[in-house]
């Protein structure tokens, strides 16, 4: 794996990745931005949920330039809720370079768009039927764009929008730079390739699959906020002997660690900031069970190979398939059983299906325990360690003692006072653990629920409209494109 410091990523787009808690880049990631930074075209062929988005959105803030008020890159997607997410993460990736964009979809009034378009994003992210709307009012300039992406574009393909998006690309400066991405690869968008791209490089990635077979995967639904309470009382339930709490930022693992160190948990933590001696130490301490929680950044976990792991625990949940294969591999190694346990937020739960859908495997539902289902866990621990040691101990030196107290108290008061002394009492010390953005991707919708969102209701402009109406394939919209195309060359 690799780290986007490790990509050369100027620094304002690394403090943004900070903020949104990532660290490590995804496969298609690491290999289609130094390409696209250098200027190439791409093709990438990666299912939905694989960090397309900041694989082209990095690139297109690093080369544009935030004191030019023009639209600099357009990013074409199939739907309206595609749009807003891309639109949103690009804005977030561009905060420190203020870089802004702006989503461009049908069902919104199109003059506020207008409006919207006149404070001069630098990116514009558009479904097919809207942005034709705005080109052929003429809404939207596209003389100066120098990066123009098609995200989904099989998904385009099967909406009906091919033609749209050979219209688009032959409307924009033939000098440009092209970025396609696609799951699969039909010979329509091969043709696209071929044809409106130049010499473009190639990448695929395919996400793994599940491969190990012994660990009981299980999510809870848990707003951020109480995130970090159910952790503490899953483990005052059920007592692993070995846990890895997998987070997204070296800020939260220190959080979490020193939340679990002032509420009495043996636990440390680990994130690339750390001297590779300190890692050592804390990672010996695991291995040998002088702490029992280790808390780590995936770039932190790299070639972690210990044995005896029982739990994984995702605080957050990974940003793409592969890393959570990645991390729960962490257990149920050497033929024996391991669970992995994912927090999810409300709005993480599509982001879920995607993870299951691609890793071929099924994630059982637990509800968050209480309060007072972690201090009845804590009881039942100590309760159990009694019977362990009236079955395996010479308690016959305490006998005497043990009739004493019986003979002025009565039993379940003697056994009640037992087990207070062996329950190991939690500090109650509220723990605050900073907040990262969650991730969401789009919700698979049907072909003619997606044609609405779009706007455009598939080819709405290539329809036969009355004559006059310049809205025909053949008629004057498109004299009017050709026009313009040859005024912006």
């Amino acid at each position: 794996m690799t780290t986007f410091k490790e990509l050369n990523v100027s620094a304002p787009i690394l403090k943004a990745l900070e903020s949104m808690g990532f660290e490590e880049a995804t496969p298609i990631q690491a290999q289609t931005i130094p390409h696209a930074i250098e200027g190439k075209d791409v093709i990438g062929q990666a299912q939905t949920g694989t960090g397309k988005t900041a694989a082209f959105g990095i690139p297109m803030i690093e080369l544009f330039d935030a004191n030019i008020k023009a639209v600099q890159g357009l990013v074409v997607a199939p739907t309206r809720e595609l749009a807003i997410q891309v639109a949103a993460e690009i804005n977030r990736l561009g905060k420190f370079k203020s870089i802004r964009a702006l989503a461009v979809y049908g069902g919104q009034h199109m003059d506020r768009q207008i409006r919207a378009l006149k404070d001069r994003p630098q990116i514009v992210v558009a479904t097919p039927g809207r942005l034709l709307d705005h080109l052929r009012r003429r809404t939207i300039r596209l003389h100066d764009i120098k990066v123009a992406v098609l995200d989904e574009a099989d998904e385009m393909l099967n909406m009906g929008f091919i033609d749209d998006i050979k219209e688009i690309l032959n409307v924009i400066p033939t000098e440009r730079q092209t970025l396609l991405f696609s799951a699969t690869m039909p010979k329509e968008i091969r043709e696209i390739a071929t044809t409106l791209m130049k010499q473009p490089v190639e990448i695929k990635v395919k996400a793994k699959e599940m491969t190990v077979e012994n660990i009981d995967q299980y999510f809870m639904e848990v707003p951020e906020r109480f995130k970090f309470d159910t952790l503490t009382n899953h483990f005052d339930i059920h007592s692993p002997t070995l846990a890895i709490v997998f987070t997204r930022t070296k800020k939260r693992v220190d959080e979490i660690t020193d939340g679990l160190q002032v509420r009495g948990f043996r636990a440390e933590g680990i994130h690339g900031d750390l001297t590779q001696g300190k890692r050592m130490s804390v990672l010996n301490k695991f291995k040998h069970g002088r702490i029992e929680v280790l808390v780590a950044t995936d770039v932190a976990a790299r070639g972690l190979d210990i044995s005896g792991v029982t739990h994984v625990y995702n605080f957050d949940i990974p940003q793409d398939p592969e890393s959570y294969v990645h991390r729960i591999g962490r257990t149920g190694r050497a033929g024996r059983t391991g669970e992995a346990i994912s927090f999810v937020t409300p709005r993480e739960m599509s982001h879920l299906r995607l993870i299951e859908q691609v890793t071929k495997s099924k994630m059982k539902r637990l509800v968050p325990p209480t309060n007072q289902e972690a201090a009845r866990g804590k009881q039942q621990a100590s309760a159990e360690k009694m019977l362990q040691t009236i079955e395996k101990e010479d308690l016959k030196s305490f006998n005497q003692t043990a009739t004493e107290l019986l003979e002025d108290h009565d039993s379940i008061s003697v056994v009640s006072a037992a087990l207070k002394l062996l329950t190991k009492e939690r500090k109650d010390v509220p723990v605050r653990i900073s907040s990262v953005q969650p991730i969401s991707v789009k919700n698979v919708r049907g072909r003619e629920s997606k044609r609405r969102q779009s706007g455009s209701g598939g080819k709405r402009f290539y329809g036969k409209r009355p004559q006059g109406s310049g809205g025909g394939r053949g008629g004057r919209r498109q004299g009017n494109f050709q026009k313009r195309r040859g005024r912006q060359k």
